[in-house]
């Protein structure tokens, strides 16, 4: 028999607004501007990534391989290929699609292996771990990208420096460093708090890349006919093995994609979507028109078209924007770093790093120390290692694409166990998506000697320690429910046994109420003894900020309400302190109601001599 303690909370209620207006009213107003500030947070975070390729996409795509003549069909066909990989992979995909598979509210490819691993649980326990394993392969590679960005990001932006003159080449690696040092240092501050203050910057560099884009393309209106698919199909027929060269660059302007999903929690699907369709996809299609437009007007431009894209007085701000707007590029994938570690921490592939909360109201916004200074030593070392963007090209690819077919065949599982897609409706999403990612990850593998090796080797190295720990942890885990023995056939025995009662309460934080503690066991069996009242109590953590104390304890009497044997359930909001002792200390509470079940005797009484394990100081979350 399971009941709930019934704490006092202070009345709710609508009530005058200080304003004058009602309640819900201020309400109304304060969810708008919450709406707004989650909007501009998003793209401080989010989009930061993909919102910086323009920097390096199309030069590295005309600088990769020579054979490309920067003529019309050669040019249209590029752009072809950059938009509608931008729309069937970012828009329709991730987007459309992937953001509805969130668990929890949680995002990444974590988060997709844990919902496909549910979907697959009651039919088959291996094929379960078969996805759960390609999940850890999957973060595995969304790590090795989230060395790679920042590194290029930063050095891509500036090395425009020696646009503006050659002889700033030598303080390009020295600044950046300063500026990756800056970026991991201020990641305490939380994600809500990085996005306000990236946000709105981030909105001036979308909107930069929109009217320098637009500028050109009213000069030359004729590169809107790169718009149309059929270019692209024209180009992969005319030049089947430039084309695929070409694909290895071309992904680079979806880069981001998949950072795009893992900091869904940071800031909810709703803010996401509404600032990639109404402000993002409008201006990096408008600048890589732009691009494409000075490309055939000054083919020398190819070399770095973006920065040439601007006259002469605004390429120095500009430097000054894009370095910020890179900085702001690595966010993306930081933050998803920490949000795929704490879903592997769930899942059982991390030991528990320290996670801090950093927002009252998202659950999504943390920041893990631990895994951001690891994270800023490796992209440390890949800075100095490389030494420019165009080195780190070549490296950059072949995680990104990895973790895209990774995403797309958890999403397939997902859609057809869990949310019953049709066989067509799967086939149909596996052509169309899977065939381009297939592509761009085969395209990427001839990068593999020039530097792609790097990121690969990340992967391996994180894969193996994901999967080792979580094996120990099965191993460790089994050996300790083996040794504990059933929490039911425990109080049996203590029933049947004539075994001295001392006064007092003893208190033993357990993970849950099947198995027996092993300090309750220790006790009885060395000091042949078990006190007046034991209470086994679970911390559970809930994605709400608070839980009010009237929910926030659950007490069991475990089938015998006589034997002082009891367990409590304790639920936490992630902003309230785990202290067990704090929650089981006695508070006033309402006279009870008439359809009241009697309560525990043992509750109003926990203060009384009690022996609380050190542990419980801080809780012992499951």
């Amino acid at each position: 028999m399971a009941e709930q303690a019934n704490n006092e909370q202070p009345p709710q209620g609508e009530g005058p607004a200080e304003d004058g207006g009602t309640a819900s009213q201020t309400s109304l107003a304060g969810r708008r501007t919450a709406g707004l500030g989650l909007l501009l947070g998003a793209l401080g975070v989010v989009y930061g990534d993909i919102g910086t390729s323009p920097l390096y996409a199309l030069k590295t795509v005309f600088t990769l391989d020579r054979g490309l003549v920067p003529d019309a069909p050669d040019v249209f066909g590029v752009i072809s290929l950059v938009f509608w990989s931008i729309i069937l992979i970012v828009s329709v995909k991730y987007v459309v699609f992937i953001l509805r598979a969130d668990n929890e509210g949680e995002g990444g490819v974590m988060a997709l292996a844990a919902l496909a691993r549910k979907a697959l649980l009651k039919d088959s326990g291996r094929r379960a771990g078969a996805v759960l394993a390609l999940g850890a392969l999957g973060a595995a590679l969304f790590y090795g990208d989230s060395v790679i960005t920042p590194a290029i990001s930063v050095l891509s932006a500036v090395e425009g420096l020696e646009v503006i003159s050659p002889q700033w080449a030598v303080v390009v690696l020295p600044v950046s460093a300063v500026i990756l040092t800056l970026l991991f240092a201020i990641q305490r501050w939380g994600t809500g708090r990085v996005g306000a203050v990236f946000g709105p910057i981030m909105l001036l560099w979308f909107a930069s890349l929109g009217v320098a884009g637009t500028a050109e393309v009213i000069r030359h209106p004729s590169v809107l006919a790169g718009l149309s698919p059929t270019y692209a199909a024209l180009f992969i027929v005319g030049h089947p093995v430039i084309a695929f060269i070409a694909m290895g660059a071309v992904v680079l302007a979806i880069t981001g994609a998949e950072a795009l999903y893992a900091d869904m929690g940071h800031f909810g699907r709703a803010p996401i979507r509404r600032a990639w369709f109404a402000i993002v996809f409008p201006a990096l299609t408008l600048n890589y028109l732009g691009q494409g437009a000075l490309i055939l007007r000054a083919p020398d431009s190819r070399d770095n078209p973006f920065f040439l894209l601007l006259p002469g007085w605004a390429q120095l701000p500009m430097v000054v924007l894009a370095t910020v707007a890179t900085v702001i590029a690595s966010q993306s994938v930081i933050s998803g770093a920490f949000s795929v570690s704490r879903e592997a921490m769930r899942l059982g592939f991390l030991p528990h790093l320290r996670i801090r909360q950093t927002s009252r109201r998202q659950y999504g916004q943390i920041y893990a120390p631990g895994v951001s200074w690891a994270l800023f030593a490796a992209v440390l070392l890949v800075t100095f290692a490389f030494g420019s963007s165009t080195n780190l090209a070549a490296a950059y690819g072949v995680a990104v694409t990895g973790t895209f077919l990774i995403t797309t065949t958890l999403f397939l599982v997902v859609a057809r166990v869990l949310w019953h897609w049709t066989t067509w409706q799967v086939a149909l999403f596996a052509v169309v998506v899977g065939s381009i990612e297939l592509t761009f990850f085969t395209a990427n593998l001839a990068k593999v000697t020039h530097g792609g090796w790097l990121t690969l080797l990340i992967a391996i190295i994180l894969f193996t320690i994901l999967l080792t720990w979580r094996r120990g942890a099965e191993l460790v885990t089994a050996r300790r429910i083996e040794r504990e023995g059933p929490l039911r056939d425990f109080i049996d025995t203590l029933h049947a046994t004539d075994i001295p009662w001392v006064p007092g309460t003893a208190v033993f934080p357990h993970p849950n109420k099947e198995t027996t503690p092993l300090a309750l066991r220790a006790n009885v069996a060395h000091n042949h003894v078990r006190h007046e009242r034991i209470v086994i109590i679970t911390g559970r953590t809930a994605n709400v900020p608070h839980i009010p104390w009237d929910q926030r304890l659950t007490i069991d009497d475990l089938g015998d309400p006589n034997d002082g044997i009891i367990h409590i359930t304790a639920v936490f909001g992630f902003q309230d302190p785990t202290d067990f002792p704090e929650v089981l200390r006695p508070r006033r509470r309402p006279p009870p109601r008439t359809n009241d079940r009697p309560r525990s005797r043992l509750l109003p009484r926990l203060e009384d001599h009690t022996a609380v394990h050190p542990s419980a100081r801080y809780g012992h979350l499951a």
